[in-house]
């Protein structure tokens, strides 16, 4: 479809504050003017956007904007009918009760409603809590996977922790999950009995906040030390280290090396008598 031709509604994807501060050091001036050019808001929870509106002095009053719940109870009339909005014009954004939009958040359903109907989608850029951690843990940024929140069940968690390990070896792929904040102490309890002692885990924890801690270093030292990271939003990641990954490899090598440096058995000619 034509750019001319396209519906005149418009979706923003809006980034929100990881937690709660008083001034505003994630979000550019670009993002803020977005937002105040709005007054249609889809959000995870309305209470929670009023109050990030208020937050960045909205020049429209929240009882003249209209917001509609978006979350994973949702039910398909309902977005239906914010898709029906947009389809009349209206510019919108969808905000997450915290980071990204669509991304560990609800909002997927939505985006991708508005792209079968041609809808222009543009996200905004703010704080993301994943990418954020996957910057500062040291691990590989080219290869990673988040997995969301492991299972609860410890025997399913620990079935899947395992089955985590394997993959980041066999692939050197960063694992990166979460977990509820009154779990988090189980969880990395959890992490700390089953990956091997070489194996790399990072917490990041209160992320763009002024307590703010992100500690990267092997399982072995974990086990000396671990901190209280309950009820702290934590980003969990755990990559299999260099001398684990690549210990097979080296195997290999040598065993090859030795092989090439083994010179040929002598053959012995049979002389006819």
């Amino acid at each position: 479809m034509d750019r001319s031709d396209r519906p005149s509604g418009h979706l923003y994807l809006i980034p929100s504050p990881l937690g709660s501060s008083v001034e505003n050091l994630v979000l550019p001036e670009h993002v803020i003017r977005v937002i105040h050019s709005l007054d249609t808001f889809f959000a995870e929870r309305i209470r929670q956007a009023n109050s990030f509106l208020r937050w960045l002095n909205h020049p429209v009053p929240d009882y003249q904007c209209r917001f509609y719940e978006l979350n994973k109870h949702t039910p398909a009339e309902d977005l239906l009918e914010m898709l029906g909005l947009l389809k009349q014009g209206a510019r919108a954004g969808i905000i997450s009760e915290a980071g990204c939009p669509a991304i560990a958040d609800p909002g997927s359903s939505l985006v991708r409603m508005a792209h079968d109907a041609a809808i222009t989608v543009t996200p905004l850029v703010g704080p993301s809590s994943i990418l954020l951690a996957l910057m500062a843990s040291g691990m590989n940024g080219q290869s990673f996977t988040f997995h969301g929140y492991l299972p609860k069940q410890v025997q399913e968690r620990t079935e899947q922790i395992r089955q985590l390990l394997k993959e980041s070896i066999q692939k050197n792929t960063t694992q990166v999950f979460m977990e509820t904040p009154f779990r988090n102490n189980d969880l990395l309890k959890a992490l700390i009995e089953e990956l091997p002692g070489s194996t790399l885990l990072c917490t990041a924890s209160n992320l763009t906040l002024s307590n703010e801690e992100i500690i990267t270093k092997r399982i072995s030292d974990w086990k000396m030390k671990s901190p209280d990271l309950k009820n702290a939003p934590t980003i969990f990641l755990f990559q299999a280290n260099d001398d684990t990954t690549q210990k097979g490899r080296l195997v290999s090598k040598k065993h090859i090396s030795r092989s090439e440096n083994k010179k040929p058995a002598r053959k012995h000619k049979r002389v006819r008598k």
